[in-house]
């Protein structure tokens, strides 16, 4: 299978957001993706950042979802569109997962917050994985892959062969330019991104945006914890890689047993 993940630079405006999407569907088509998996809330943009968010209510959330379902089918490429999702109890962070031929196949919202998005944002209640070409692949958003490994978990117990992190870490405004990836003197969010392949069996495909000060590349982890390959720091781009479906087997997801976690108690 080949996979694309799509790391495009804040969008100033909804229809510039719409060009790096649609620039960046094209070129994985271009380069055989099957699947492209965009970053978190890439539209309108994740509340509570270092930059101004877009202008985003329903006719924006409609237009966004049906003109990337239209390119979707255009160039015969499933996409995982990190965006808000408006619910009347409140605005959510999801993934919509839409196939090769321009249909919805649902979406996957963030359950886990960090603490500093209640103000914004309302979790979801629900989990569930896709099938793309065969594949099983499941989606966990930004803080569920760093705090809460159990997210990743839940879908490679259930089959998933690479689990999608769409995600922003960093600022465009100021902070250090990181040079080597998964130094132990930086950030630990490479070396989480290397657990929960690891710790899995699968692949980790986790998608940031194009920060000036990124504390995250965009990378894929192979099954085994090591990174196939990642992005430049900083840099809009695509990364297009082939993975082995095979490779990903979820051995240790699968012997997880959770009939052995019961709370002991004195008799």
């Amino acid at each position: 299978m080949i996979i694309a993940l799509a790391s495009p630079g804040i969008a100033a405006t909804l229809e510039e957001g719409l060009d790096k999407i649609k620039r960046f569907l094209s070129e994985a088509a271009a380069q055989g993706a099957e699947i492209v998996c965009f970053p978190e809330a890439y539209l309108p943009g994740l509340r509570g950042q270092d930059f101004a968010v877009v202008p985003f209510e329903q006719r924006q959330q409609e237009r966004v979802l049906q003109a990337v379902a239209q390119w979707a089918r255009t160039y015969a490429v499933a996409t995982i569109l990190g965006m808000e999702r408006l619910t009347e109890a409140g605005r959510q962070i999801a993934a919509f997962v839409i196939d090769a031929r321009g249909q919805m196949q649902g979406y996957q919202t963030k359950n886990q917050l960090d603490p500093t998005e209640d103000q914004f944002y309302v979790p979801g209640t629900t989990r569930r994985l896709f099938e793309i070409n065969g594949t099983k692949v499941g989606v966990v958003i930004c803080h569920e892959g760093w705090r809460y490994p159990e997210t990743v978990r839940w879908a490679a117990v259930r089959g998933a062969k690479i689990v999608f992190h769409p995600h922003h870490t960093g600022s465009d405004q100021a902070g250090v330019r990181l040079t080597q990836w998964g130094a132990a003197s930086g950030p630990y969010y490479e070396q989480a991104m290397r657990m929960r392949s690891l710790e899995n069996t699968i692949y980790f495909g986790s998608v940031n945006y194009a920060l000036r000060f990124q504390e995250s590349a965009t990378s894929l982890i192979a099954p085994s914890g090591q990174c196939q390959a990642y992005l430049p720091y900083g840099q809009e781009g695509v990364l297009v890689q082939a993975i082995n479906v095979e490779a990903a087997t979820g051995l240790l997801a699968t012997r997880y047993a959770p009939e052995r976690y019961q709370e002991f108690t004195m008799e």
